[in-house]
């Protein structure tokens, strides 16, 4: 599906994401850039993957996370911050905070998976279970922010966020310049806006596409209807997907607009057969969102030219190691 494009009302220049990774280079490191031999004799181009589940967050969210509370004043550090989110941006959240010392709340549905909101109870993030769905908890994340004065860290649809975010495509032009298209995964918009900008600003013509899973698209729709729409969300396999943008979306609906080239859906065994190979391939255990641009490719939903230079973005590996292997052990054989 493509998108037609509207003038942005605010947006970011390529300094921004520059001043972002000077903020976040204290705490986190450059993720690697790994060439997929057999996806690229697969294809006849060359598929390199952008190792992102190498934080120590484990998910690329680290690093709106880190840049997003860096740029906080002292008086708003005080305050404390708090947010919603499916998982991974929370836990990243907790993690940054907690090495600058903020206090962190973190609103997140009952739909999250087990391994996600353990992994924050561990790190003895104050965890609040509301809702069944990426909406209501948001709701709850801005009652309590009001109520007890929190700073409010969105998990997307910040221009810090999705600053940080686009550090990854500053890396990756760094280490392939010649990068003729980007592939990632299409959420609340935070990634891909983040890289979007970075690319087109670069050179317009680098291809950006996103991808979701069938069910439970909330950008994906949102652009299809020309507004943020609200959309049910059942189980997926990319779990870290799934969400609303926000009835009151500030930034990303326009940015993923403006800079994503197009945006497709997945089905559930695709995502499976995305995780099984780089599991086999790449002997690596990512989670169904990391998983949906290989899952694409494998099943040749990307039209990728002859000899391109494509880069997917492999996003988390948290991940429950016993759902990994249900979900993937009937393409282990």
């Amino acid at each position: 599906m493509n998108f037609g494009t509207d003038l942005l009302t605010e947006t970011l220049e390529l300094q921004d994401f520059y001043l972002a990774r000077k903020r976040i280079e204290p705490y986190t490191q450059k993720t690697p850039l790994v060439y997929s031999k057999k996806l690229s004799q697969q294809l006849n181009a060359n598929i390199y993957l952008k190792y992102e589940h190498f934080h120590e967050s484990g998910s690329f969210k680290y690093r709106g996370a880190l840049n997003s509370l860096n740029n906080l004043t002292e008086a708003q550090k005080q305050k404390g911050v708090i947010t919603f989110s499916t998982g991974n941006h929370g836990y990243a959240l907790a993690l940054a905070a907690k090495k600058l010392n903020i206090r962190a709340i973190v609103c997140v549905s009952k739909n999250v998976p087990r391994a996600k909101t353990d992994r924050m109870v561990d790190l003895g993030t104050e965890l609040e279970i509301y809702g069944n769905s990426q909406d209501e908890a948001e709701a709850r994340c801005y009652e309590l922010a009001k109520s007890e004065g929190f700073m409010i860290i969105p998990p997307f649809d910040h221009l810090d966020i999705i600053a940080g975010q686009g550090t990854t495509a500053l890396e990756i032009i760094e280490d392939l310049p010649t990068t003729t298209d980007v592939i990632a995964g299409l959420s609340g918009g935070g990634l891909v806006s983040g890289i979007g900008a970075v690319m087109k600003k670069i050179n317009p013509k680098i291809g950006v596409i996103g991808i979701s899973m069938e069910h439970g698209a909330a950008m994906h729709e949102s652009l299809k209807q020309g507004r943020p729409t609200i959309v049910d969300e059942p189980f997926s396999l990319a779990d870290s997907l799934l969400g609303g943008i926000g009835d009151n979306n500030q930034y990303t609906f326009n940015f993923v607009k403006q800079y994503m080239d197009y945006s497709i859906l997945i089905s559930e065994e695709h995502i499976k057969m995305g995780m099984a190979y780089l599991y086999k391939e790449h002997k690596i255990a990512v989670e169904g969102a990391a998983a949906v641009g290989v899952g694409a490719l494998l099943n040749n939903k990307v039209p990728v030219k002859e000899g391109a230079n494509v880069v997917v973005i492999i996003s988390g590996s948290n991940v429950d190691l016993d759902a990994h292997y249900e979900a993937v052990r009937a393409y282990l054989d």
